[in-house]
Parts: C-alpha cells; structure tokens; sequence
C-alpha cells in the first residue's frame, strides 16, 4: 500500500466534504432566495445535500463492481448516523423531538430498514427493488413537500448555513455556482475514495463490505456529523434530528436504489451482512421510536448510551477482522442490543410518567 493511494484516499475525503458543502450551502440559499419555505430547505435539501457524498460513491462502487463497499457505505452510514451523529449531538445538548418526525418519519425510517432485509433476503438486491426503492423516495419527498405547506413548526437553516439572504440575480448566480462546483467535486471524490478504498482492502485483506462500513461510510458521513453538531451548538436541534433522519431515508431509498439499478447483475448482499449489519442498522433505526417517545427528547444519557453501542459495533468489526472471527457470545450480544435500549427507555418513560412532570420542550430552546 504506497503513501499515494493513501493520499488519494484522503483527497476523496476532502473532495467529498468539500463538495457536499458547497451543494448544500449553494442549493440551500438559492431555494430561500426563491421562496421555499424553511422546513422543506431543512429536512429535505440540507438532509439530502449532506447525503450526496453516500450516493457518489456507492453509485461509482456499483457501476465498478464494487457492491461490497456500494452497500457496505449505505449500511454503515446510516449506523453510524444513528448511534455515533444523534449521540454526540444529543450529548452536546438534549435534543426536542417535533411530533412529525415520531409520526410520519421515524417510523418510515425503520420500514424502509426492514424493506432492505427482505429485499436483500435473496442474496442480491435487483434493479426492479432498486426502482422500487427509488420512486419511494419521489413519493415520500412529495409528501414532504405537501406536508410542508400545511404545517407551521419552524426549522430555520440560517445558523447551519451562514450568511444573510443574497441580493437577487447577483446572489442567485453565486449559489448556483457553488451548487455546480460542488456537484463536479463528488463525482472526482468518489471516484478516488473507491478506488483507493478497494487497493487498501486488498493490501490489508479487508473485504470490500468491513472497508465500506467503517472508513468508507465514517468518511462520506462527515457532512451529517457537521451539520447536526452545528446545528445543536446553535440552538437547532430539530433540524440536528431532522438532518440524521432524513439522510438515513434518503440513504436507503435514494443511494441504494440508484446503486441497484445502475448495478449490472443488482447489489450483491453476503450472507454475513444479512445475519449481523443490516439487523444493526434496523435495530438502531426501531431504537429511535422508544428513545424519541421518551419526554419527545433525546438526553444527555441517552445519547451517551447510543455512543456505547457505535463503540461496542466498532470493536466488533475490529475484533472481525483481526481474529478472522469474532467471540461468538459478543455477536449475541450485539444482536439484541435493541432489546435493553428498549427496556430502559421504557423504565425511564414509565419513571417519568408515575413520579416526575411532563418534559417542556421550551427548557431545551
């Protein structure tokens, strides 16, 4: 492994931060310049925008063959939104929970979770799931969009995305330059990332799958990580939340629903990833629903705890490729690890319902 495939890794990673972020910040103030409401520029464009590292580079993994890290990036990339971004966000500052996304968005979260267990149950994930996946993303954005003009709650992006409101035509040009330079970007991102990450898993004997769900999904994830932590620091913790949620979505419907088309013979899934990641990603997806219930918040602790278990399946995947096979009674453990969340987020709503006062969102602000 020579020091210039590293730095094409790195490159990759910079290129795909960087291009991310001019996608964002450009696609985000020119759709405020032109009127579309905060809400849908929060919870679809900035939660898209910051997904569009994961779809450039598992789209450029398929078409190369590389379904290992074009399905590896997905899962670990929605794991490591949950546990690892929601919990250092949520440790940071307690995060409010807006009904909506207890209702309408956690929820479609763990179904398009489970959709990929049985989608993938037959050792690939064909083009016609992949399409399957992706007109769910053009109805569940429609929806968004309808639901955006009958619903008031206000996400504002101003501290996420800086700067005041550009002076029309002038300001307009400049955001829709920043969009195409970012949009240039991912693609050059994600070509080197991949084809720096598939020499690396050769030279160290790491599948292509263990490579996509650790460096590669931590590296594309980077633009999530940022903006909800931000978004925390400055006060906006529904769109931190709004931002995990909606780029876990966008993630399975969009970024594998792509990969699987433009797949020639449809994402290949190992049996491995059947029986241990993908139950990970839905278990941590059907967490939020009694961690989101709990007061409408997610606290101090409860992002701490959600922090453990990204640190318990880290050193699984660790342990996996050091000793070639992991202790058995640590997979176990890892396989119901949705069980005790729940139970003790339970306890806790129990706790709080027989001897303490309901949570007031407004001690958050």
């Amino acid at each position: 492994m020579s020091s210039s495939t590293i730095g094409l890794l790195f490159a990759g990673f910079v290129a795909l931060v960087l291009g991310a972020e001019l996608l964002v910040r450009g696609a985000a103030r020119l759709a405020a310049s032109i009127g579309v409401p905060p809400l849908l520029v929060g919870l679809t464009i900035v939660a898209y925008g910051t997904s569009a590292p994961e779809l450039a580079v598992s789209v450029q993994a398929s078409l190369t063959g590389q379904s290992g890290i074009a399905l590896g990036n997905v899962v670990g990339s929605n794991i490591f939104n949950v546990l690892f971004v929601l919990g250092v966000t949520a440790t940071l500052a307690p995060l409010g929970i807006v009904r909506r996304l207890m209702r309408v968005d956690v929820p479609v979260m763990v179904v398009v979770s489970l959709f990929v267990i049985i989608a993938g149950a037959d050792g690939a994930i064909g083009r016609a799931e992949g399409a399957l996946l992706f007109v769910g993303m053009m109805a569940y954005t429609a929806s968004r969009i309808w639901a955006s003009r009958r619903e008031r709650f206000g996400v504002r992006v101003e501290p996420v995305i800086p700067g005041g409101t550009p002076d029309a035509t002038r300001g307009r040009i400049a955001c829709a330059a920043a969009l195409l330079v970012g949009l240039t970007l991912l693609p050059f991102g994600a070509h080197w990332l991949v084809n720096s990450a598939v020499v690396i898993a050769g030279s160290l004997g790491v599948s292509e799958m263990i490579l996509g769900l650790t460096v590669v999904a931590v590296g594309t994830s980077l633009p999530e990580l940022a903006t909800s932590v931000i978004a925390s620091l400055h006060g906006e913790r529904d769109l931190a939340v709004g931002n995990v949620v909606g780029s876990c979505i966008f993630n399975i419907l969009a970024v594998l629903g792509l990969a699987a088309i433009v797949a020639p013979h449809g994402l290949l899934v190992p049996r491995t990833a059947l029986q241990f990641d993908i139950p990970v990603m839905v278990a941590a997806a059907i967490a939020c629903l009694p961690v989101f219930f709990t007061g409408r918040i997610v606290s101090r602790w409860e992002g701490a705890l959600f922090l453990g278990y990204y640190v318990a399946y880290t050193a699984y995947l660790v342990m996996e490729v050091a000793l070639r096979k992991a202790l058995p009674t640590f997979a176990l453990a890892m396989r119901g690890f949705a069980i005790p969340l729940t139970a003790i987020a339970l306890l806790v709503t129990a706790g709080r319902a027989m001897f303490g006062k309901p949570t007031d969102r407004r001690r958050l602000r």
